[in-house]
């Protein structure tokens, strides 16, 4: 029995280390947007850190290295532009960090006890931002979630309780005919 749970703890400890993971795979995979605040650390260097909201523009405004265009753009791919344009020019090397503060929303309409925005977390799926949204209504159809993206409206599809939710994404819970 000891082995038993043993081995059951072990196996908890992989899942939890394979989850953060993967988490932190999706956020460096994560494609930059307007809503989406960065925060960029250089070492040792107090006036280059800052954290930043991504606007409408797609740029934001960096010391030294003026406007850099950021939405379409990885954290990682982010770091590189700011690392290579501060060697050399300003510091010998830079230790640069760029990570996500606060991710863009999602959003839930339809029937659900509230509706609206609510901020993205990596990991989300639509039976997560349902119970975020409060629940279903009772004249919810359960069966009948669509999914669309800000970026395009006119691309709607079914989606499923355990698919993965996006930043700028809109979930619709239509009404139940009975």
């Amino acid at each position: 029995m000891k082995g038993f749970m043993q081995s059951q703890r072990i196996i908890l400890v992989f899942l939890l280390l394979l989850s953060s993971q993967t988490m932190a795979q999706e956020q460096q995979n994560y494609k930059l947007g307007a809503g989406d605040k960065i925060a960029i650390k250089v070492y040792g260097e107090a006036d280059l850190s800052m954290s930043v909201l991504i606007d409408t523009s797609g740029s934001i405004d960096y010391p030294y290295l003026g406007e850099i265009h950021v939405v379409g753009f990885t954290p990682a791919e982010i770091k590189q532009k700011i690392y290579r344009g501060l060697k050399d020019s300003y510091l010998i090397s830079p230790k640069v960090m760029v990570s996500i503060a606060t991710f863009r929303q999602f959003y839930i309409k339809g029937e659900v006890k509230r509706p609206g925005g609510y901020p993205f977390r990596p990991g989300l799926t639509v039976d997560k931002a349902i119970a975020l949204a409060g629940g279903f209504t009772e004249r919810a159809a359960k069966q009948s979630i669509m999914l669309s993206n800000n970026s395009d409206l006119n691309q709607t599809h079914k989606v499923a309780p355990d698919d993965l939710v996006a930043p700028d994404d809109i979930l619709n819970i239509e009404q139940s005919f009975f």
